[in-house]
């Protein structure tokens, strides 16, 4: 795939030959979640300062729409999928549900409690939520070993 060669182009471009193959994830991550990051922080932006909309409710929106740029981009750029994507998506998803809610709980305490400004309560969760995202996908969708059934039998 021609994309995934030039963003592997990119990175090899601006990386020391000797980065580790775990860093060099995590910075693919980032890129990735950057991405859907933009995506999600637009939707809430054009919901609430331009349409009025309830913070708490774009925020949720803005989610849809990042959730789903994060796994487009991830499984072909970050992770190895297992093609099983009628069980990644959903694994990828609830993972993205919990960091959802901590984004809410985070927004609520900080914008409803405290009254700091939407946006800047948004980064701040953003920074907090991107690490419970990129070790619970890495560890439980894309996991090199078969660890799907074990979390899909945890939910059962």
């Amino acid at each position: 795939m021609k994309f995934v060669q030039f963003v592997d182009n990119i990175f090899d471009f601006f990386l020391p030959k000797k980065t580790s193959a775990g860093l060099r994830q995590f910075l693919k991550y980032l890129v990735c979640g950057g991405s859907a990051t933009v995506s999600d922080m637009s939707v809430l932006f054009v919901l609430n300062y331009l349409f009025g909309i309830n913070h708490l409710i774009a925020a949720g929106f803005g989610f849809a729409a990042g959730v789903a740029t994060n796994y487009s981009l991830n499984k072909v750029l970050v992770f190895k999928s297992s093609g099983k994507i009628k069980k990644e998506f959903p694994l990828f998803v609830l993972i993205g549900i919990g960091g959802l809610g901590w984004t809410e709980l985070i927004l609520w305490i900080m914008v409803d409690k405290f009254d700091f400004n939407v946006m800047v309560a948004k980064l701040f969760a953003v920074v907090l939520v991107l690490n419970w995202n990129f070790f619970m996908r890495k560890k439980f969708v894309f996991s090199a070993e078969p660890k799907l059934e074990t979390l899909e039998k945890g939910l059962e």
